[in-house]
């Protein structure tokens, strides 16, 4: 027994899913990414994270992965302030076959009492941006990173510059060369960053 699922964020990283999962790059339609997900982390701090919208005429670039039904439990502890959305496997297409999605995907968005514009006190973290941009680079190249950057509201939301002392549990270590990259185009989207306290 399986479940599969549509991943938009830190799930489109392999690094960051259990080894082994069957992963299908495709495209969803109808549906935006925004940072509109706040809570706070393992270590108190407040944190914003990805969520998706739905939106007529839009599309986004993901993952479909496919996982035994006993990692159920821990993805939804994982995601867990999120709501699981089903329904949605006539919008997906796979990239390489271009066939629709199999029965029964799913995706996570923001549950209510979560959903919200991040702020000061519940930033984006560098860590998990650079988890998911890598995600993205990993399988698209710099066209992924842009179409993801094109693809995603909210960045009028600061990002905490915590990647030498990541507070994101499933950060990733990025190469100088993809660092440089992502924060070129961060500049390039005016992305306001804060300080770590010290």
């Amino acid at each position: 027994m399986t479940f599969t699922y549509f991943g938009y964020g830190s799930l489109v990283n392999i690094d960051t899913i259990p080894a082994g999962v069957d992963v299908t790059p495709g495209r969803l339609a109808n549906w935006k990414r925004e940072w509109k997900v706040c809570g706070t982390g393992e270590n108190g701090l407040g944190r914003c994270a990805l969520t998706v919208r739905e939106a007529p005429g839009s599309e986004i670039r993901g993952v479909v992965a496919r996982e035994p039904l006993s990692g159920l439990g821990a993805l939804r502890e994982r995601e867990k302030r999120y709501d699981i959305v089903e329904g949605i496997s006539a919008a997906f297409q796979c990239e390489a076959l271009g066939n629709p999605g199999p029965e029964g995907l799913f995706l996570f968005r923001a549950s209510a009492p979560h959903y919200m514009w991040g702020t000061d006190t519940h930033p984006i973290l560098q860590s998990y941006l650079d988890c998911v941009l890598a995600g993205y680079f990993r399988i698209w190249g710099e066209e992924g990173i842009d179409h993801f950057l094109e693809t995603t509201d909210g960045w009028q939301v600061p990002v905490l510059a915590d990647r030498s002392a990541p507070h994101y549990v499933r950060s990733v270590i990025l190469s100088d060369e993809l660092a440089d990259l992502i924060d070129g185009k961060l500049r390039q989207l005016g992305v306001s960053y804060l300080k770590p306290a010290s």
